[in-house]
């Protein structure tokens, strides 16, 4: 077959032209093969990023983009049937004991024959009661503090005003509290807080009033807040997180500190050890500290936990990018049976998942994600997958990630401090951010302030109430812990 190549018009190559030309495609070739790989490597990170959405990765769901994922929960189905479960307690409007108004209905004539009832027997009484709000209308309590004139020295002594009684005319502490509670946990801005109470209670208040709230308030629970941070040092277990906010026009970190009973923010300019230190919860928290997995907490304390809920996203994104592979599956099934014999256990009253049920599905994740690191090589000398990431981090990270199943205190994932941000995102959707740092501060320790108290089956205006009048609920370590 070589002596049908010609090199040109005439000349017949040599032996070692022959080799020189089939080594240089050779390496042609190998390059090509390299090539094709890396393109198809990039053209699955480039179909997982298109593919990212609320449902398979941390993106919330307003940043779905080219189409909303249908609505999927992680949790899987539990097989019982929607509303109502058989045997669990109703919720209606019952009848008051001790209505306060009564009012006497008898009919006129005989819904028979027509004759008149007004000497007719009693039959008995049909209740049917009304709950209403009466009109709402501003009560103008007049303090007159008097002067008296001492007759020993002559000395003029005026009468102590009561603590809402801070100028001439001034609103009361339960229109403040109202105005913050609409602004801070209702999320209604300035002006629409100063038209309702205006509509609905007869208060003509200025928006400079309702802006200028919760300054005061703010300063009422300074004690508060630290005595929430103190009982947070003290939790066996919290929940921490950080979000992106908007303060003085620029891009902050707005981080939390939280357990079922408590919440704590604060506002930085950084995301990392810097902001934490200033926190100053994590410097001395000795519990498991449940987070998203930002390195900046492991430089903080020992025990730490990861949100499985993010990982549960990944290993679907995963899944859909690699569909000829089963380990995202099995890890993801994994993950939720472990969780599943946590619940259990707890129901049960047990300290622990028993071992012949623990020790097999870890063994199963353990293997599993072995299986998906060989199955995902290093990539030298480029930037890895998000997959092989993935599973860089469930290897080296393990005893964080399972932690719930070997620590029934500990839970599954992060959603305490996810919750308690959320409706912080809201509250940027409609006012934009904070113009100043003061004010940003003010505005979440109040937030943390009415998120305790619910947390804690108090009544958000009475507490509230309680703090404009200098006397704000305190929550105990003790309690807390």
């Amino acid at each position: 077959m070589w002596d049908d190549l010609v090199l040109g018009e005439g000349v017949r190559p040599s032996y070692d032209e022959l080799a020189a030309l089939v080594a240089a495609q050779a390496v042609e070739l190998t390059r090509a093969r390299e090539e094709i790989t890396a393109l198809r490597a990039e053209v699955v990170q480039l179909k997982r990023r298109l593919g990212m959405n609320s449902g398979n990765s941390s993106m919330p769901p307003s940043s779905d983009r080219f189409s909303k994922p249908a609505p999927k929960s992680l949790r899987g189905k539990s097989g019982r049937k929607q509303g109502k479960q058989p045997g669990a307690p109703g919720a209606n409007l019952s009848l008051a004991e001790n209505p306060d108004r009564i009012v006497e209905h008898a009919p006129s004539a005989c819904s028979g024959c027509g004759a008149g009832l007004r000497w007719a027997r009693r039959a008995g009484v049909l209740r049917r009661q009304v709950v209403d709000l009466p009109e709402v209308r501003p009560v103008v309590t007049e303090h007159r503090l008097h002067r008296l004139r001492c007759r020993s020295c002559d000395q003029v002594t005026t009468a102590p005003a009561p603590a809402e009684a801070t100028a001439p005319a001034c609103y009361g502490p339960n229109v403040t509290a109202l105005a913050v509670y609409l602004l801070t946990y209702q999320h209604i801005p300035v002006a629409r807080t100063a038209q309702l109470l205006e509509d609905l209670m007869g208060l003509p208040v200025s928006t400079g009033w309702v802006a200028g709230v919760l300054t005061p308030v703010a300063a009422q629970l300074e004690g508060f807040a630290a005595q929430v941070e103190q009982a947070l040092r003290a939790a066996p277990v919290a929940h921490f997180d950080e979000t992106g906010i908007r303060v003085e026009g620029r891009n902050w970190w707005l981080h939390v500190a939280c357990t079922p009973l408590l919440t704590a923010y604060l506002p930085h300019r950084q995301r990392g050890g810097e902001a934490m230190d200033e926190f100053g919860i994590l410097t001395r928290f000795r519990g498991v500290a449940v987070h998203d997995g930002l390195m900046s907490y492991q430089d903080f304390g020992r025990n730490h936990a990861r949100c499985n809920a993010h990982h549960l996203r990944e290993l679907v994104a995963a899944g859909e990018a690699y569909p000829e592979h089963i380990w995202p599956t099995i890890a993801f099934k994994t993950l939720e049976a472990l969780n599943s014999a946590a619940h259990t256990a707890r129901h049960a009253g047990q300290a622990a998942i028993p071992a012949h049920i623990l020790d097999p599905l870890i063994s199963r994740f353990v293997r599993t994600v072995h299986l998906g690191l060989l199955l995902h090589p290093p990539d030298r000398g480029r930037e890895q997958s998000k997959t092989r990431n993935l599973l860089v981090r469930l290897r080296d990270y393990q005893h964080q990630v399972l932690l719930f199943a070997r620590n029934l205190t500990v839970p599954f994932t992060n959603n305490q401090a996810e919750r308690d941000l959320r409706m912080i995102k809201a509250q940027l959707k409609i006012s934009g951010g904070w113009r100043s740092r003061h004010g940003a501060q003010a505005w979440l320790r109040v937030r943390g302030y009415i998120s305790t108290v619910r947390k804690n089956g108090l009544h958000v205006i009475t507490a509230l109430r309680d703090a404009i009048t200098g006397n704000p609920w305190l929550p105990t370590t003790i309690e807390m812990a």
